[in-house]
């Protein structure tokens, strides 16, 4: 572990320009220092938008023309799915995206300032100084093909998690308001039982019906 580490901090030098940005949902902030981490120009807020992108590529090329850098490391905390947008201009223009782990940034605050609480200016200079010790990771952003199996499995993903909570509704709502209804149905599920839910789905509804009446209904 110590190694990689000592490895990382190898590839950053002089003519490195180390960036820490803080990604949000509309709105991006980041910071940039240098290999003893003396921070660099100002910092900058640029929108997830491809003006915003724009701003922030002018700023990077502005900031290595005045300090004489020559390579980028772009360092963000992954959060959802904000970053991959950024992620593809940054592939598009050879700047390097590198990532830190979200408890890193956390433990780094409070050793800063002894307070653990949200601020994206801050967030994106421990960002950069966790970058400057080596403590990063480089990402494998999926492309072609293999980006389309990835976001097809991460919805399908979100599609089981949404299908098992409305089973669960389900379950709770049956077993609050219509117990007997599993002593008839094993499996809610089947097309007798989801056709009853639909039609009669409370006791209330049984019982202006007899037996004759209900099986006719089924077979409908």
């Amino acid at each position: 572990m110590k190694y990689k580490q000592n490895r990382k901090i190898e590839q950053i030098n002089e003519s490195t320009l180390i960036i820490g940005a803080d990604i949000a949902k509309h709105k991006h902030i980041a910071r940039a220092v240098d290999f003893r981490g003396i921070e660099l120009g100002k910092t900058i807020a640029f929108s997830q938008s491809q003006s915003g992108f724009s701003q922030l590529l002018f700023w990077i090329k502005s900031l290595m023309k005045q300090h004489s850098k020559q390579q980028v490391l772009f360092g963000i905390e992954p959060t959802g799915h904000y970053w991959l947008s950024l992620a593809e201009f940054l592939k598009k223009h050879g700047i390097k995206l590198i990532m830190v782990n979200p408890m890193h940034v956390k433990r780094s605050k409070e050793l800063d300032d002894n307070s653990p609480t949200k601020n994206d200016v801050k967030d994106a200079y421990v960002i950069a100084r966790l970058i400057q010790d080596g403590r990063y990771s480089e990402p494998q952003v999926p492309e072609g093909i293999y980006a389309e199996l990835r976001n097809g499995m991460n919805l399908r993903d979100r599609l089981m998690k949404d299908l098992a909570s409305i089973k669960g509704r389900i379950q709770n709502w049956l077993d609050r308001f219509f117990p007997e209804f599993l002593d008839v149905f094993r499996n809610w599920e089947g097309k007798a039982a989801l056709y009853s839910l639909q039609h009669f789905p409370l006791p209330s509804g049984v019982q202006t019906m007899n037996v004759e009446q209900i099986v006719q209904e089924w077979k409908q």
